[in-house]
């Protein structure tokens, strides 16, 4: 992360908050200085605060543990991750069928910042085989998936995400000028779905649809991803179904 953007605020509690993980109930406050070099002044007003938040409780040994504020997002995580996995299960049992019908390969994804993460991948029978495994990220601005995500955010979320409203060209096709980047988000807004035409890699296009939850919010996408050729003699079918596989895993 550019140095501009360091809290060493967050970064000092991420401290200590791995020390009383370690040692549960078992530090003090002079321990908690003395293992992670953080000032006593520092260390109290830091405590002080996570123990208001609840991020952690003090015992009647004056030693601290995790408290209930951490649980809670331990608790969320682990949904989010079961929500994923429920995800990816009907993701690869739905897109089956569209691979089939297509004949290309189709993907699934969700956002992080500005990164989207591919979930899963359902291989198709072209002998093309594309870097997008589960765990790899790839710019958002510059895939469909990415794209119809950041399209959908709320209002005042896709500045917050892109501060200084820079988008690196990953090839000769990336749109980097913001405002024909916001209007291409417009579009997409309208269109609901989004077009990649050789802006991630070189010879590849792609096309991807929303995967809603049951507020209408934009929690992942689908694509399918083609040579170039290929896309366009399939861009109607591949349009079709990446949209029919969007609504079937969408809750909305």
């Amino acid at each position: 992360m550019e140095q501009k953007y360091w809290v060493p605020a967050l970064e000092r509690a991420d401290l200590i908050l791995k020390a009383i993980a370690r040692q549960p109930g078992a530090n003090k406050m002079t321990d908690l200085c003395e293992e992670t070099g953080i000032n006593k002044s520092s260390m109290f007003s830091l405590l002080r605060t996570m123990e208001a938040l609840q991020w952690v409780v003090k015992g009647a040994n004056e030693g601290y543990a995790l408290g209930a504020g951490i649980s809670y997002y331990n608790t969320v995580y682990n949904d989010s991750l079961k929500q994923n996995m429920n995800l990816v299960e009907r993701f690869l049992e739905e897109s089956a069928v569209s691979v089939r019908e297509v004949g290309e390969t189709f993907q699934l994804s969700v956002l992080d910042r500005n990164e989207i993460i591919y979930l899963a991948k359902q291989e198709g029978q072209s002998l093309v085989r594309l870097e997008s495994s589960p765990g790899m990220r790839f710019p958002a601005h510059a895939t469909a998936m990415g794209k119809m995500m950041l399209a959908l955010l709320p209002e005042g979320e896709l500045e917050h995400r892109y501060p200084a409203k820079m988008l690196p060209a990953v090839t000769a096709r990336t749109l980097t000028d913001w405002s024909e980047f916001t209007a291409a988000l417009a579009a997409i807004r309208k269109d609901g779905c989004a077009l990649d035409q050789e802006e991630i890699i070189q010879g590849i296009s792609c096309v991807a649809a929303p995967v809603l939850d049951a507020s209408g919010r934009a929690v992942a996408a689908v694509s399918t991803s083609m040579l170039q050729h290929a896309f366009d003699a399939k861009r109607e079918i591949a349009l079709r179904e990446v949209k029919a596989l969007a609504e079937k895993l969408s809750l909305s």
